[in-house]
């Protein structure tokens, strides 16, 4: 096997994904036209640019982007720390500890290959790698679609999760990844990506819970182990529960506790370095206690692995799902 990351040129969409475009407004052809894509629709006629062989598929009316936004350069990759606050944070330990996507993502891929011997996977949010991805990066079988509302190494079209630019049944798999705490409407993000799968394919996908405010504007939504389960009320579960747990949690709320009373970037970096040196510890209970009850009620973030289904599941059932140690009372 390929122990090499997949560059851009290895993820760029071949002529047959290409086929699988569709307008991200009304869902018909698109077709090239003077270095554009342009909408067969008589009734829509959209035009979506294309930058740097990437195409902008982003409908303006439902998006909080714009294809405005890319001609103007206003968005081209996420926005960095700065170099100081880099500095800083990378000469101590991290607070962060996510425990189950690596091996979350080894069962992704061996369902997908069991299935198929070459699926292809779309990945929303990827302009940057995520935790534990390796094992899905590293199958040259697989292909990879990768978007993003930003611009990555990896990214073969700019798109917005609440009007995915593919076709119906496109994919055997598709991987959400700390991304549907960043949009508006997740349900109906959740509802594209059970239209752009394939019978029976798969989907994963990871959000926070106990997770204060990151990415500032673009930071909308949080989700209980039960809350997440129902975003995905029309799929089959195959497994869920915490990748980053209590321990984790603390960490952060205790680091945004102090950051609360700062505002300037310097003050803000030297507070991180600080609530990073006397709390990073916290994280490594986690190792404890990311399997116990109590955790599906305090956990840092959790995760679903399931397969598209026609069944919907009913929130009196859901309810019967929780695994948690809180009392049911009011």
């Amino acid at each position: 096997m390929n122990t090499e990351l997949k560059t851009k040129s290895d993820t760029k969409l071949t002529e047959n994904t290409q086929k699988l475009l569709c307008c991200p407004v009304c869902q018909s052809q698109l077709e090239l036209v003077n270095s554009h894509l342009e909408c067969k629709n008589s009734q829509c006629k959209a035009s979506f640019p294309i930058i740097s062989k990437i195409p902008i598929l982003i409908n303006d009316s439902s998006s909080v982007f714009s294809i405005s936004d890319y001609l103007d350069n206003k968005i081209s990759t996420l926005k960095p720390k700065s170099k100081l606050e880099r500095l800083l944070i990378n000469l101590v330990p991290g607070i962060n500890l996510n425990l189950k996507s690596k091996t979350n993502f080894q069962k992704f891929v061996q369902l997908l290959l069991k299935e198929n011997k070459s699926p292809r996977v779309l990945i929303i949010g990827g302009s940057v790698v995520g935790q534990g991805i390796e094992p899905l990066l590293l199958v040259p079988e697989i292909e990879l679609i990768e978007t993003d509302v930003a611009f990555g190494d990896r990214i073969s079209v700019i798109s917005d999760a609440h009007n995915i630019p593919f076709v119906d049944s496109s994919f055997d798999g598709v991987v959400v990844q700390a991304v549907l705490e960043h949009v508006v409407d997740p349900n109906r993000c959740v509802e594209e990506i059970h239209r752009v799968l394939k019978p029976n394919s798969l989907v994963y996908s990871e959000t926070p819970f106990m997770q204060q405010v990151h990415l500032g504007k673009y930071d909308f939504t949080r989700f209980t182990h039960l809350g997440h389960r129902r975003l995905f009320r029309k799929f089959e579960e195959i497994d869920s529960g915490a990748v980053c747990g209590p321990g984790m949690a603390l960490a952060w709320s205790y680091q945004y506790f102090l950051l609360s009373f700062v505002k300037k970037q310097l003050a803000r970096g030297l507070v991180k370095v600080f609530a990073r040196v006397t709390s990073f510890w916290l994280k490594y209970f986690d190792y404890y206690l990311i399997n116990k009850p109590g955790t599906f009620d305090s956990a840092s973030g959790y995760y679903f692995l399931g397969k598209k289904s026609e069944k919907i599941l009913s929130d009196q059932d859901l309810i019967t799902l929780y695994r948690g140690t809180q009392s049911s009372s009011f």
